[in-house]
């Protein structure tokens, strides 16, 4: 069985291997979308530019519901790493909007001038359709919901504009609420999704699908270069109908899109100092997002991370109590052979076992209902399922039940923040470990300072681990949300034309 399993593995690796020929195309052809910066610094700011519309634009699109050219450039920015947006034109003729270009919701959506009562609306730019001569009016009504807000409004047609490339008959909502903080200290005005039909609300045609129906890029490809360099006067670059040969260096690793909607494929395991963690050693989903900030994962990994790079969670006390109450009988389980995935069930602490049907999991993940009694649920259900990872991966070394109870308890004080801010010591860096994700049999390195996002300089900069837990449940999980941080250390191309996304790494 083992020679089998290698075998295949050999076989995948070797078709990895055939798929990853870069694309670059002819640059005259391309069609830029410059990165511009700016900066911010307080801690909370970046609650607001990462981790709460971070969340808000995920929480939607789980719903399920380059060198020198002559092409076009629009002018994107880099805020403080944790937002990446850009400069669109939408109408004739063209109202300028700043937009967050999405890889991980579909819809095109601008605040509208009929948005009366939401406060946010006031502090944006707003469309008008009133003087827009290409305006044709649609009036069916779109909402999008959110984990931290939400829009709703209603669709138009317009042209939209991205440097000398105009996109016609384009369908885009014009939110008339705009509701909470979220949006309203956000530094753009709204939102470009570059994912797939298949989650887009509405049905509506995607921007992207439009510019290859109307011929407007020579090849189905866009890719992204993000410059994580706050210092540096370009933000990056979002090139469409190619890539630019002078942002990356070596070959691209491509793997194919595993399920359409979002940018999805196959990931193997995370390593931590070059040391597996075993939790993704049997496959993990995973996502190349430019709409998320951080790195989303499992919660048994991003604690493993957390507690490697000294980063401080609130969820200890929670943890400790769950180990100290059921750490024995999961050993128990384990060693009479149990099924991992059964064992939270079994112990009626989850209402799955993975046999099920969770296309739409990640919706109850964001907590879609709200109550406190399916809150505290899933927390319970999170924590077994934590434990009984971590569990696993120290029997697998014959360590005894005290070991193993002990560095459970230990690894509960690193559990994340709920919010995805876990603080470390900005003088520590050096010594933090290099952490790898697999994918198509290539391990992708993160330093510390890569993986890290400091905020200020000096005695009063503060340091945040880039990490943030995610627990999906299988068929969907475990999954893993590769954002700005991944992307800023690997220039990715999104190859619409043969479904499926590469890496390289960026210059």
């Amino acid at each position: 069985m083992g020679t089998i399993f290698k075998t295949s593995q050999l076989l995948l690796c070797i078709w990895f291997l055939l798929l990853s020929t870069a694309y670059s195309g002819p640059n005259d052809r391309l069609v830029r979308v410059g990165l511009k910066k700016r900066k911010i610094d307080k801690l909370n700011q970046l609650g607001h530019a990462g981790s709460n519309e971070g969340g808000a634009r995920r929480n939607h699109g789980f719903r399920g519901n380059f060198g020198s050219s002559d092409g076009d450039a629009i002018a994107l920015s880099n805020y403080m790493d944790a937002q990446y947006f850009g400069e669109i034109g939408i109408g004739t003729p063209p109202q300028k909007f700043t937009v967050v270009f999405d890889t991980g919701s579909s819809n095109l959506w601008v605040p509208s001038a009929k948005c009366y009562f939401s406060v946010a609306c006031l502090l944006h730019s707003k469309y008008k359709s009133s003087q827009s001569s290409s305006y044709k009016k649609n009036g069916k009504s779109a909402a999008i919901h959110y984990g931290t807000g939400s829009i709703s409004g209603f669709f138009s047609q317009d042209v939209i504009k991205l440097g000398d490339l105009v996109v016609k008959e384009q369908d885009f909502i014009e939110a008339t609420k705009e509701p909470g903080i979220t949006f309203l200290a956000a530094k753009f005005d709204g939102i470009l999704g570059l994912g797939f039909q298949e989650i887009s609300v509405g049905g509506a045609v995607p921007v992207w699908y439009n510019m290859v129906k109307q011929g407007l890029v020579d090849e189905p490809v866009f890719s992204f270069w993000l410059n994580r360099n706050v210092h540096g006067d370009e933000g990056g670059e979002l090139v469409f109908g190619g890539v630019d040969t002078n942002h990356f260096k070596g070959k691209h690793t491509y793997v194919p899109v595993t399920q359409k909607g979002y940018w999805q494929f196959e990931m193997g395991d995370v390593l931590i100092d070059d040391k597996p963690t075993g939790f993704c050693a049997k496959g993990c989903a995973a996502i190349a997002d430019s709409g998320t900030s951080l790195l989303a994962g499992p919660t048994a990994v991003v604690t493993k991370i957390n507690q490697a790079i000294g980063a401080a969670g609130i969820m200890s006390q929670q943890c400790k109590s769950f180990i100290n109450q059921h750490g024995k009988t999961i050993i128990d389980m384990l060693l009479s052979e149990t099924r991992p995935e059964k064992i939270c069930s079994q112990m009626k602490l989850c209402a799955f076992d993975g046999s099920q049907d969770t296309s739409m999991i990640i919706e109850s993940v964001v907590d879609k209902n709200n109550g406190k009694s399916s809150r505290v649920h899933d927390e319970i259900c999170s924590l077994c399922e934590t434990a009984v990872v971590w569990v696993e991966n120290k029997l697998k070394r014959n360590e005894t039940e005290e070991e193993i109870i002990n560095h459970a308890d230990q690894l509960c004080d690193r559990l994340p923040s709920p919010m995805g801010q876990s603080a470390v010591d900005c003088n520590s860096l050096s010594s933090m470990p290099i952490v790898a994700f697999t994918i198509g049999c290539k391990t992708f390195n993160l330093s510390p300072q890569e993986y890290i996002l400091k905020i200020g300089e000096g005695a009063k900069a503060q340091c945040i681990s880039g990490f943030t837990a995610l627990d999906v449940a299988p068929p969907r999980g475990p999954l893993w949300i590769l954002g700005d941080i991944f992307m800023g250390k690997y220039h990715t191309v999104f190859d619409y034309g043969k479904s499926r996304v590469g890496f390289a790494e960026a210059v």
